[in-house]
């Protein structure tokens, strides 16, 4: 086999080992370039899932939040409706004291035993943080009083409560009754 024809034979197959391994290289470039896309792709899945767990995370740290500020208002405020219910109760042994005749020797066990019961009841609500309001003198707050008439008087400061018809209640700072209170004109 002379040289030429050995050139001859030698150069297709070489060219073909050239054109195969330039088909490998292509296909090694084109599966890098896939494998680099997928990457990408899972990277920014992977953005994606860290975020929405963040986002999840911080919804039920919100909702367990309001839960419990819910559960703490119930047990504050649940008490609200039998606090009202039993305000009268209070009223009416303070209008009991209030016209008794302490001075009559026979009703002297009598004004003892309502005046106990009251601070007895008083303390009660006091415990189960329930205040009372009573503005006798101090100025007139919409938030706190409920005024059942106005009067002139040139002695006070306007708009200042002059006499209480009733007290108001809180509970928990909460308004449950207004005091109904008479104030100064200007």
């Amino acid at each position: 086999m002379t040289e030429q024809e050995h050139k001859d034979q030698v150069e297709p197959e070489v060219e073909a080992e050239q054109a195969q391994q330039a088909e490998q290289e292509e296909a090694v470039d084109v599966e890098i370039s896939d494998q680099s896309a997928q990457v990408q792709e899972l990277s920014e899945a992977l953005e994606s899932a860290k975020e929405q767990t963040l986002r999840a995370q911080a919804e039920l740290h919100n909702v367990r939040r309001r839960a419990e500020a819910d559960v703490e208002k119930a047990h504050k405020f649940g008490q609200e409706k039998i606090v009202a219910d039993l305000l009268p109760v209070v009223d009416n042994l303070e209008r009991a004291l209030a016209n008794i005749d302490t001075e009559n020797e026979a009703n002297k066990a009598i004004v003892e035993g309502i005046e106990l019961t009251l601070k007895s009841f008083i303390d009660t609500l006091v415990k189960h943080k329930v205040e009372p309001v009573d503005p006798a003198g101090e100025p007139f707050n919409p938030e706190l009083h409920q005024a059942m008439s106005m009067i002139e008087n040139p002695d006070v400061e306007p708009n200042t409560v002059l006499e209480v018809f009733q007290k108001g209640y809180t509970l928990h700072g909460r308004l449950v009754r207004p005091a109904m209170v008479v104030v100064a004109k200007a």
